[in-house]
């Protein structure tokens, strides 16, 4: 039997993510983590020539602190970071963010 890295319900997240993304024909692609590298987060992406970051979550769950400070960093930055346990979620607030493009 295989054995996934990440809990069904999270990869089935980022399944519908990148699909959402896909769909939007926005360019992201999704860093494997090595524990050797600067945080970052599940998607990394560019969308009408603006940066964004998305970070999936399993229901219930929040992002780690080393997590929290890559989106406020990326803010900092001028772009855009969310997180998000839903597909909903995360499409509602990459929507409003795109309108503003």
């Amino acid at each position: 039997m295989k054995t996934f890295k990440y809990p069904r319900t999270e990869r089935k997240l980022k399944v519908q993510v990148a699909a959402m993304l896909n769909e939007a024909g926005a360019w992201y692609f999704m860093p494997v983590p090595t524990g050797m590298q600067v945080a970052t987060l599940d998607f990394i992406g560019c969308y009408k020539g603006r940066f964004f970051a998305i970070e999936t979550k399993r229901s219930g769950e929040v992002p780690t602190e080393r997590q929290t400070i890559c989106m406020q960093r990326i803010k900092e930055a001028g772009g855009f970071a969310i997180w998000g346990d839903t597909i909903e979620h995360i499409t509602t607030f990459f929507n409003l963010w795109a309108s503003t493009i």
